[in-house]
């Protein structure tokens, strides 16, 4: 059913891309001397839209999201604003919004300096996309194909060619599977404990790195490629909830599974590199970074006295809502001042977070990047 929507909706993408109005991502945010475009995979963290015409409960083009995008423009971010593909699209020089694919207003220009097909709730293990009814990290892969059409459909292929070579590729998965798939339902751990488990996923991540992400943009020239780490998903607001007792610590068996992943994908990122000569596959540690925002949050923000909250999020009690669970409903008791959260919801990061994730992130790798 899921795949039926995707094919339906890309039709749909292939055509009104060159029939639609400008839309919110043309305009440049500053003059480009990077890469040509940004091209985001991956889950929530990268979102901006994908998910919304999706028959899937993982959604939030609704409010209270978005309340300070664009004036309170809910497009589908799992955020109060930016997120980090947004933000790493205005580092780069290129704009400062990157759109969803399936955003049915894009046009021309919006193609050509980058969009997003990450999908909320997705992952590298395929049953944890068919649980939540979003997109997979293979049907990513295909809206890219479709992307290249479409592009080379416009301006000549050439050109097309050109952007896909010399463009920087962002992509982010593993925590659904460790939170979602792993510990919080029960068909992976009757055959897998957490060490195999992992290994599941490097598997996953290895052949979709080498089949299609690797081998397809290495062929047309491709060469940096940024792959995020898992962060400390046992510290989010729900899993601290759901899984750290009375006093809401950080779930440790979370945290460790995360770890334990990390350490095994760095090393096959290497190795991928070394297997495609030329490609230039980094790995972006975010755990590390986004941990120390959790565990010392008054030291970063927008005050003095940096973030105030670092244990719940804004929305609702902070304690569990997420996605259609925050919804209008919560907006009395929603946090007037977000600016003061490291989170937005039970599992999200506010826009302010976000931004501070992006810059040291991007500012670590970017001679990588660039």
């Amino acid at each position: 059913m899921t795949r039926t929507l995707i094919i339906a909706i890309s039709l749909e993408i292939t055509v009104s891309v060159f029939l639609y109005g400008k839309s919110l991502a043309a305009a440049p945010a500053t003059k480009n001397k990077g890469p040509p475009a940004l091209f985001a995979f991956g889950d929530s963290m990268l979102d901006t839209g994908n998910n919304n015409d999706l028959l899937t409960a993982l959604k939030c083009n609704f409010r209270p999201y978005g309340r300070d995008f664009m004036g309170g423009k809910p497009t589908g971010r799992f955020c109060n604003g930016r997120v980090p593909s947004d933000f790493l699209a205005e580092l780069l020089g290129l704009k400062k919004y990157l759109p969803a694919y399936l955003d049915k207003g894009l046009k021309t220009e919006d193609l050509l300096t980058g969009v997003g097909f990450a999908s909320g709730a997705t992952g590298y293990d395929p049953l944890t996309s068919q649980i939540a009814s979003v997109i997979s990290m293979p049907n990513q892969l295909n809206l890219f194909k479709q992307y290249k059409r479409n592009i080379t459909a416009a301006v000549g292929q050439k050109q097309a060619a050109k952007i896909v070579a010399q463009s920087t590729y962002v992509m982010i998965a593993g925590n659904n599977d460790i939170a979602n798939t792993y510990f919080s339902t029960p068909f992976r751990r009757v055959h897998y404990d957490v060490p195999s488990y992992t290994d599941l996923l490097i598997d996953h991540a290895s052949s979709f790195f080498m089949s299609t992400f690797g081998q397809d943009l290495y062929g047309q020239g491709s060469r940096k490629i940024a792959v995020l780490s898992m962060p400390p998903i046992g510290c989010v607001p729900s899993q601290r909830t759901l899984d750290g007792g009375l006093r809401r610590e950080c779930s440790e068996r979370a945290n460790e599974a995360a770890l334990l992943f990390n350490s095994k994908l760095s090393p096959k990122l290497k190795d991928l590199s070394k297997q495609l000569p030329g490609s230039r596959f980094v790995y972006m540690d975010v755990y590390n970074t986004l941990l120390d925002i959790f565990q010392n949050h008054t030291k970063y923000g927008v005050s003095p006295l940096g973030f105030e909250v670092g244990n719940k999020g804004c929305c609702g009690t902070g304690n569990i809502e997420a996605s259609i669970l925050c919804n209008r409903l919560q907006d009395t008791a929603t946090c007037k001042d977000d600016t003061k959260y490291v989170f937005w919801d039970s599992l999200h990061l506010t826009e302010r977070a976000y931004e501070i994730l992006s810059n040291e992130t991007f500012n670590k790798y970017k001679n990588q990047l660039l």
